[in-house]
């Protein structure tokens, strides 16, 4: 997708619908929802990409989200910045790091850019 702040509510959009069609609970399609929301928002601000693209993965009572950007010169390591809950910016590592069991980033299989990763608890009625 175009690396846009519109992006945003679109992955969001598109993350729910497949969520939805596995049969995915309530309460993950949001805890989802709301990873996939802060690490594309970092991808998009926080980079030079003019590109970003998500993948979700079920592998048993996991779900893994790994967001791509195409990175760029200067992109600071990933950490986790601490602020006061009145804040806007520097709580969506935090709210990541809450929701996942883990998360991470490695090296884009591109050699450019990044992934990041957060692997959450699944539960829903269907396996794919």
């Amino acid at each position: 997708m175009p690396a846009r702040r519109t992006s945003v509510s679109e992955a969001r959009r598109r993350v729910s619908a497949l969520l939805s069609e596995w049969g995915a609970d309530q309460q993950v399609r949001d805890d989802v929802e709301l990873v996939v929301s802060e690490l594309f928002t970092n991808a998009v601000r926080h980079t030079d990409s003019e590109k970003v693209s998500c993948e979700l993965t079920l592998a048993g009572a996991r779900i893994r989200i790994e967001v791509v950007d195409q990175g760029g010169p200067g992109v600071a390591a990933l950490h986790v910045r601490p602020s006061s809950l009145d804040t806007e910016c520097g709580r969506g590592l935090f709210l990541v790091g809450a929701l996942s069991a883990g998360w991470g980033s490695r090296p884009a299989d591109s050699g450019h850019g990044r992934v990041v990763w957060a692997d959450l608890p699944y539960t829903g009625t269907a396996v794919c």
